[in-house]
């Protein structure tokens, strides 16, 4: 255990100057408690501190060069899930409203600053992570949660929208109605509406002017966001192609990766 030397104490006669020694000791206690008081400041840090830390600082304890962190912008159609997940009438269909609470989090829209070093505009799908960003200027993107293709039915690659369709009729491939047989009702086309595959909003994906078959769409099986079951259409939650068809335009350049 460290031990401190005794600091010897003298007196002086009233109304003496003080001797060297008593002023060096009254220095010494004055620093002991100064220290004392910013350490405890520095047990009670609060939340408004915080800001001059390091964000390394923060989490690991370490002081780390300081990096900037990228301001996200708030916006209630993209941050509050209440609100983006509400039922809504469009085209004269009544969604209905999402049980947001079932669904993981990292799947709800939300902006994130963006990770793929995209331009503006660009729509990127990582299908392992079951996600889809729409680049942002500025850095940021919205990510939206999907359900992507199963084992066997995936494509990936650049291409772009060559357009959309609001409540898109849907017709089956033939090789689908092989495998369900119970589809042949559709083979003329499945009206568009709430039960209909394709959703609120489908965007269609072409590459090198020739339609790859695949699109970006809208589903009521909202249970089915972060899963792989579709036939390799990316799948999104209505109200997320609702939001996503209304901010893009004709040849976004589309990445699935």
């Amino acid at each position: 255990m460290r031990s401190f030397q005794q600091v010897p104490v003298t007196t002086a006669e009233p109304g003496s100057a003080p001797s060297e020694e008593m002023i060096s000791r009254r220095a010494m206690l004055a620093g002991i408690g100064a220290a004392t008081m910013f350490g405890l400041a520095g047990c009670s840090r609060t939340a408004m501190d915080m800001p001059s830390l390091g964000l390394d600082e923060i989490t690991t304890g370490s002081i780390q060069p300081r990096r900037p962190v990228p301001r996200i912008s708030v916006d209630s159609r993209i941050t509050s899930p209440e609100l983006m997940y509400a039922s809504l009438t469009d085209g004269g269909f009544a969604v209905p409203a999402v049980p947001y609470q079932k669904i993981k989090p990292q799947f709800r829209r939300q902006i994130v600053v963006d990770p793929t070093g995209e331009a503006p505009g660009t729509i990127v799908v990582h299908t392992d992570e079951r996600l889809l960003y729409l680049v942002q200027p500025g850095g940021e993107a919205i990510r939206y949660g999907v359900g992507v293709g199963k084992d066997g039915f995936r494509w990936s690659g650049r291409a772009n929208i060559q357009y959309g369709r609001e409540w898109p009729s849907w017709t089956p491939p033939p090789e689908m109605i092989q495998r369900k047989p119970e589809l042949v009702k559709w083979q003329h086309g499945q009206p568009g509406g709430l039960t209909n595959p394709l959703g609120a909003r489908a965007l269609y994906i072409y590459q090198n002017n020739q339609d790859t078959g695949y699109r970006i769409h809208g589903s009521p099986e909202w249970w089915s966001i972060g899963q792989a079951m579709s036939s390799g259409c990316v799948r999104l939650i209505n109200q997320d192609i609702i939001d996503l068809y209304s901010r893009v335009t004709k040849r976004n350049p589309v990445v699935v990766i």
